[in-house]
């Protein structure tokens, strides 16, 4: 599964609805064999969690033999609940960060976005990639020399150009939980 469909999948769902866990069946006095040791698990032998972490969110789920984990924030409308934005993260080593950053349509999909932590501007801009129902996508990777900015932050804020007017148009992302929801996925990942 590709990593748009994934996120896509991923987005569609306002929390992980699990899918029941394979639970052994007997049949006479045979029981069925027991889940292959190298198989991904998550605690408990669950089949899927959603956890919170501050503004954060932490979604696992095991399909077939994969694992996926990531970390997760999205924005609503109050009025029609409609989502305006969300950001999906995965990890491994807790040091770094590459996911999908998904904003509302109506944007300057040439001009990119830039983006700024707290009172510091990251370098350059990033690219859209496409658009889909979710919105319109930008590929995002943090590196080490950026995630201890997230870890310690209070916000990470988009900029971006409205497409009809060309005015400056901003998001906020609260970084409450950040840190704990990063290291949470990539132990979840790695265990």
């Amino acid at each position: 599964m590709g990593k748009y469909a994934y996120f896509v999948a991923m987005l569609g769902m306002a929390c992980v609805v699990g899918v029941p866990a394979v639970a052994a069946q007997t049949k006479g006095d045979k029981v069925a064999a027991p889940p292959v040791a190298d198989a991904p698990q998550l605690p408990g032998g669950a089949s899927a969690l959603s956890e919170t972490h501050g503004d954060w969110t932490v979604n696992c789920q095991i399909l077939g033999t994969t694992k996926t984990c990531s970390l997760l924030h999205q924005q609503f409308n109050k009025q029609s609940n409609q989502r305006l934005l969300a950001i999906e993260l995965s990890s491994k080593t807790g040091e770094d960060a590459t996911g999908t950053l998904a904003l509302p349509f109506g944007l300057a999909l040439a001009k990119g976005v830039s983006l700024t932590i707290d009172d510091q501007k990251l370098d350059g801009s990033l690219a859209f990639n496409t658009c889909q129902v979710v919105g319109c996508l930008v590929p995002v990777a943090f590196d080490a020399t950026v995630t201890p900015l997230l870890k310690s932050g209070t916000t990470l804020k988009i900029d971006a150009l409205a497409a009809d007017t060309g005015q400056a148009v901003s998001f906020s992302i609260p970084l409450n939980g950040f840190a704990g929801a990063l290291a949470r996925t990539a132990e979840l990942l790695t265990n």
